[in-house]
């Protein structure tokens, strides 16, 4: 667990505390730390809410299936992002999505309870947990604001460059690679896999893009704005 305190204290949820502090808090937590090969189940739709998972290597998805089984990927994290603290903080009796590993992926996971509730040895740094965890609750819906913003563009070309072009200024490069493949893009942007890659033909044809795989360079100019 040592060589991941690091990644920790760079978490939203661990901001501001020390790496020492952090090693203390985790048995205070019940953390675990659990691998997950690609595709394997973290949560599954319908279990009972109650734990916070923090990923620290690979990659994860949330998804949501509708009844018939058509998939929505509603976000995807990477190491350092947390996921489940928003069903544990309402309360819900099941959870409404499931969460994958997209990767091969190492997750440490958190009674959330315990997150939310000062402990007896009345850790000095609890109350900042608490005070990060809202604070990253706040960033979450500035994240679903951002996915509602490429949702909500007409065609898929609008779709793939709201997302690109936001990819490209999270990353700060006009070269990046996303976190997902091209099925699980598609997915979160609510497109048809097959009608997105002719897409992305023809923008890489009109000299929008180069890409290849999960890798994406921009040329930006008046046709992207």
């Amino acid at each position: 667990m040592e060589k991941y305190l690091s990644l920790l204290s760079r978490s939203p949820l661990f901001s501001g505390i020390a790496q020492g502090d952090i090693q203390s808090m985790l048995a205070c937590l019940d953390g675990r730390v659990l691998s997950y090969s690609r595709g394997e189940p973290i949560f599954l739709e319908g279990e009972a809410p109650g734990l916070l998972g923090i990923v620290l290597t690979g990659a994860v998805q949330v998804v949501r299936d509708d009844y018939w089984g058509n998939r929505s990927v509603l976000t995807i994290l990477e190491p350092g992002e947390s996921f489940g603290e928003v069903f544990s903080c309402a309360a819900l009796e099941a959870l409404p999505v499931s969460v994958f590993a997209l990767r091969d992926s190492l997750v440490l996971l958190l009674d959330c309870r315990r997150v939310l509730s000062t402990c007896s040895s009345a850790c000095a740094f609890h109350s900042l947990l608490i005070r990060n965890l809202l604070q990253g609750l706040a960033l979450k819906n500035l994240e679903f604001t951002r996915k509602i913003h490429c949702m909500s563009r007409k065609t898929t070309r609008e779709k793939l460059l709201a997302y690109l072009m936001d990819q490209a200024k999270k990353q700060g490069s006009s070269e990046f690679v996303i976190p997902c493949d091209r099925q699980t893009l598609a997915d979160y942007l609510g497109v048809e896999r097959s009608a997105m890659s002719a897409e992305l033909g023809k923008m890489k044809k009109a000299g929008l893009l180069d890409t290849k795989g999960s890798w994406f360079r921009l040329h930006l100019g008046e046709e992207t704005q």
